[in-house]
């Protein structure tokens, strides 16, 4: 059944035609739970990472953003009115990556896409009493995940070994040279 198993925090804020295919931070983390760390240390080691939502023309449009976790689902914030927020709040799809860092590939890269549902109401208002964000009005967004794929050079520096997971086929992973 579409949605079945899926996150019980992620189900009441996303309709449930839209949870095809995605799952929640914290589903991902236990059918992947290398991939997760691996993904989630990259996140948690710079504090911006590249945003792409998707104008209302159709365009992308890429943003900074800060990713964390609320209730065990990875989120990330915005100014109020902020052309990100009001893409998300139009059409949550989105992709996150990583900030590159140095450049010389020491840690994975990361991307992760998926749909943004934004956090309203009082669990919006528990949210700002906790991280005590610089603006009460800040947007807060939960992450619907369709898919998370690292890139990291091999141990021999040969190849690059890409890791995919998505809630349909799993964890695979490739080397291209």
């Amino acid at each position: 059944m579409a949605g079945a198993g899926r996150s019980s925090a992620l189900a009441l804020s996303v309709p449930p035609a839209t949870l095809v295919g995605m799952t929640g931070w914290q589903e991902f983390a236990e059918q992947a739970p290398e991939l997760a760390s691996a993904a989630r240390a990259r996140l948690e080691s710079m504090q911006h990472h590249v945003l792409a939502t998707l104008r209302q023309d159709g365009a992308p449009r890429v943003s900074g953003t800060e990713a964390g976790w609320y209730g065990g689902d990875l989120t990330f914030g915005s100014m109020p009115g902020a052309r990100k927020a009001r893409d998300l709040q139009r059409d949550g799809r989105f992709a996150l990556h990583t900030n590159p860092g140095d450049g010389t590939m020491s840690a994975p890269d990361v991307k992760i896409s998926g749909v943004a549902v934004e956090v309203t109401g009082d669990e919006q208002a528990a949210w700002v009493a906790e991280a005590q964000p610089p603006q009460t009005d800040a947007h807060l967004f939960r992450c619907a995940i369709t898919e998370v794929v690292t890139t990291r050079l091999s141990d021999d520096q040969t190849h690059l070994v890409i890791t995919s997971w998505t809630p349909d086929q799993g964890v695979r992973v490739f080397k291209r040279t």
